[in-house]
């Protein structure tokens, strides 16, 4: 791992700087280095800790956060599945059957409640600070009341990708720290102990840790409504790349639009009067390029409420008006 105390060591071994001149490490050095390192890894992850749970939802176990201290708990929705009564278990050993608030199966966020005191709520940084190379740390408590530790860098600060439920994780942070089972909804921090993102993921040897900006807005979202909202049109479409004479148009002014090869029977499309072969470009005020873009605009506020749905049809500018409903999970 390019980020582990071996291979610090083996860096800071050949040269170390010492008032501008290059000497050698001895041995002596090299083991106080590393010792450093792993007393200060050590450190965080005590610091940590206690803000760090275990999930159990019957036959799924996970990890989660305490996320307030009035006993708001953030982990994963596919942590906690179908369970009404997940145990969470804190890092004194303390167990608490939980109320599940709400759950969100698009973002892959639940947010639970249990009735605890002595709580302390993890501390929250920024994604959009994170940079290639940083070091992380990422927690599991799913297994043991204290929890187990990985670590690693960042090796993309903000990419947005494909999840394996098949939504878009937006700005999603990746590292190169290994998410053993039961990672799942559980912090990686940064050196000053910060969250910045839940473990959602891990493959090609990455894993894939959803922004904390992101897991701010879904729970604010779930506290209040106990779901996020998210509207349903009832199309199939794929994305189709525009002639430059239409990208050029500034009634239109983009490259690509999503062709509708299938509208649902009775859907808010169907009512709206999008016909098979509709190029659609514009929802409300949003420009869709892709279905990722769509899955976007359809969140929220649209759910309900009658808005503007921009076609092209013979590559002519159509406006219907549609009322996405709200989507069932």
């Amino acid at each position: 791992m390019s980020g582990s105390p071996a291979y610090l060591l083996n860096k800071y071994r050949r040269y170390h700087p010492i008032g501008g001149e290059c000497c050698k490490m001895t041995n002596t050095d090299g083991t106080q280095l590393l010792q450093s390192f792993s007393d200060a890894v050590a450190q965080l992850a005590e610091s940590v800790s206690p803000s760090v749970v275990g999930i159990n939802a019957g036959r799924r176990s996970g990890t989660g956060v305490v996320w307030s201290s009035d006993g708001l708990v953030l982990t994963a929705s596919h942590v906690v599945g179908r369970s009404t009564e997940p145990v969470v278990t804190l890092s004194d050993g303390r167990e608490f059957g939980a109320r599940v608030v709400g759950r969100d199966p698009y973002s892959d966020v639940a947010l639970l409640k249990v009735d605890a005191g002595g709580l302390i709520p993890i501390k929250r940084g920024s994604s959009r600070e994170a940079k290639a190379g940083q070091f992380v740390m990422a927690l599991s408590s799913a297994f043991s009341a204290k929890p187990s530790v990985t670590a690693g860098v960042v090796t993309a600060p903000s990419r947005s990708m494909r999840g394996w439920w098949g939504i878009m994780i937006e700005n999603a942070v990746i590292s190169d720290a290994k998410l053993n089972p039961g990672y799942s909804g559980g912090p990686l921090v940064d050196a000053w102990g910060r969250m910045l993102g839940m473990n959602v993921a891990y493959f090609s040897g990455r894993g894939v840790a959803t922004p904390t900006e992101s897991l701010d807005e879904v729970a604010q979202r779930i506290a209040k409504d106990g779901r996020v909202k998210k509207g349903f049109l009832g199309v199939v479409v794929e994305p189709l790349e525009l002639p430059e004479r239409l990208s050029n148009d500034p009634s239109v002014g983009q490259r690509t639009g999503l062709l509708v090869r299938a509208v649902d029977d009775e859907s808010p499309a169907k009512t709206a009067g999008v016909s098979i072969g509709d190029v659609l470009f514009k929802l409300g005020e949003s420009r869709v390029t892709d279905e990722f873009e769509l899955h976007r605009a359809l969140a929220g506020d649209v759910v309900g409420r009658q808005v503007s749905l921009w076609v092209l049809r013979g590559e002519r500018p159509v406006e219907l008006r549609a009322t996405p409903r709200e989507a069932e999970e």
